[in-house]
């Protein structure tokens, strides 16, 4: 879903151009709206392979502009997202890109969803909210512990455009934990067409796939668009 009528250029020309004023001018051109250390590697391996190293290089963090954490008031992924990325916008000047995302189980009716990094009460208690989470299906049988991670990832810029894009990936719950990799719920995830969950995956294969991957490979057009357009400014 893409919140504008704009047309994007090509991905390598716009990455060719932006690599030569770059490379002229070395500022920041884009910020990422988070300071979760695992999404900020993610992202970075992800755009990594997209945008390559200079482009990646052009992208700030939230700390380096000492950004206060914005307020996730809204009722969606993708609303969270753009909250996230106006805030940052609206602190920095800069475009910046966000993403929101959850865990959907469908026999919970799509919950902990946006609420799945706090599920038990403290944001970003991994273990806590993958207990809790474990104990509240500990009766559902297999064949009903299908769910999805869901990402929503936003672009938002300084003259009010914005962009949206939805990564999804179905999969099964185990009922105990597998893995040491990833991070969140990824040890209890198995993935359609795998027998692993994402944390037995290494970083490259889980990267391949995940919904947070798929959201911002969508959104890599608008992100050249974005830093382009900056850096000429």
């Amino acid at each position: 879903m893409t919140r504008t009528s704009d047309s994007l250029s090509s991905s390598s020309s716009l990455s060719d151009s932006f690599c030569d004023l770059y490379a002229h001018e070395g500022k920041p051109r884009l910020v990422f709206a988070t300071s979760n250390a695992h999404k900020i590697s993610e992202l970075t391996a992800i755009l990594s392979q997209a945008l390559g190293g200079a482009l990646i290089d052009g992208i700030a963090r939230m700390s380096d502009f000492n950004a206060p954490d914005p307020i996730e008031d809204g009722t969606s992924f993708e609303e969270n997202a753009c909250l996230k990325a106006r805030a940052l916008v609206a602190w920095t000047g800069l475009p910046a890109i966000a993403d929101d995302s959850g865990l959907a189980v469908e026999v919970m009716g799509g919950a902990p969803g946006i609420f799945s990094a706090r599920w038990a009460g403290r944001h970003g208690d991994d273990a806590a909210n993958l207990d809790l989470l474990l104990a509240q299906l500990s009766d559902v049988p297999q064949r009903h512990r299908r769910a999805s991670f869901v990402c929503a990832a936003a672009l938002v810029l300084p003259d009010g455009r914005e962009f949206v894009e939805r990564g999804e990936v179905k999969g099964m719950l185990t009922r105990e934990r597998r893995g040491d990799a990833g991070f969140g719920y990824d040890p209890i995830f198995i993935p359609d067409g795998y027998e692993v969950t994402t944390a037995q995956m290494s970083a490259e294969q889980k990267n391949a796939i995940s919904h947070r991957s798929i959201a911002f490979q969508a959104l890599v057009p608008a992100i050249l668009q974005a830093m382009e357009l900056s850096a000429r400014e």
